[in-house]
């Protein structure tokens, strides 16, 4: 099981709790309205998925009800840290990649 960290909370707590919002820092156009519909439709459906850290909102949807940002490993699950929107985006101290901080 998947323990996360709601940063407004400040407590671990189970999976369970919350859901997965999609990619985070997904800027929206300022005028969609002027848009080509193929930028549209990259912004509406095309995410990275990177092999290894990965930069995923959450919401906390039987505590706070609040979103938030999360760093997670694509490949082992490991949550770095987590952080409120608007933040910037911690870096993990992972030289490899694989889950496991650097030695």
């Amino acid at each position: 099981m998947l323990l996360i960290r709601c940063p407004f909370c400040e407590e671990e707590r189970p999976e369970v709790e919350f859901r997965y919002a999609g990619e985070a820092h997904v800027v929206r156009a300022a005028d969609p309205m002027g848009e080509s519909d193929e930028a549209w439709a990259g912004y509406l459906y095309l995410r990275t998925n990177p092999k290894g850290w990965h930069a995923e909102r959450w919401h906390h949807v039987h505590g706070c009800g609040r979103f938030f940002n999360a760093v997670r490993h694509t490949m082992s699950d490991r949550i770095v840290s987590t952080y409120k929107p608007g933040e910037a985006r911690p870096e993990p101290d992972d030289a490899q990649g694989t889950g496991e901080a650097a030695r």
